[in-house]
């Protein structure tokens, strides 16, 4: 229960921040994509290195979390095709709805009504994608099919 409470309060949050900031405005993230407006881009380079260097010295210290108590430490793998894929999946509807998921929920908070449309794409992505992940384990699981006459 704590760490959902906690993880709500760090949503809210992180909506309010990004709101501040302009990344929930498509205006400005077509702009950004069409490289007329530069202002988002410092603010994404600062949250890479920030991120970047920040997590490696919490590894790197034997830091656990706040809430769970857990060590803070990862395992990385080399890109499949599947990361490539979903990267240009998400880029491409970032691209057409001047939006990732993070402002549209934001955009929900603040009662924009043209992101019920983002909104509904997101959730219509994430069930299709939960579907295929099904089908395969009913593949994998499923009982040999038997033969004609075998029985």
């Amino acid at each position: 229960m704590l760490v959902r409470a906690v993880a709500g309060v760090a949503g809210v949050a992180f909506g309010f921040l990004i709101s501040w900031a302009g990344l929930t405005d498509p205006d400005r993230i077509r702009e950004m994509l069409l490289f007329e407006d530069w202002y988002l881009y410092p603010m994404f380079v600062s949250a890479v290195v920030v991120g970047f260097v920040g997590l490696r010295a919490l590894r790197g210290s034997g830091f656990r979390a706040f809430v769970t108590r857990d060590l803070v430490t990862w395992t990385t793998a080399r890109p499949r095709q599947r990361h490539v894929v979903g990267s240009v999946l998400f880029g491409t509807g970032w691209a057409v709805a001047d939006a990732c998921p993070g402002p549209v929920a934001a955009q929900l908070g603040y009662a924009s009504l043209w992101s019920l449309c983002t909104a509904a794409g997101v959730v219509a992505g994430i069930v299709l994608y939960l579907r295929r992940e099904e089908a395969k384990v009913a593949r994998v699981t499923a009982p040999p099919l038997l033969a004609q006459g075998e029985a």
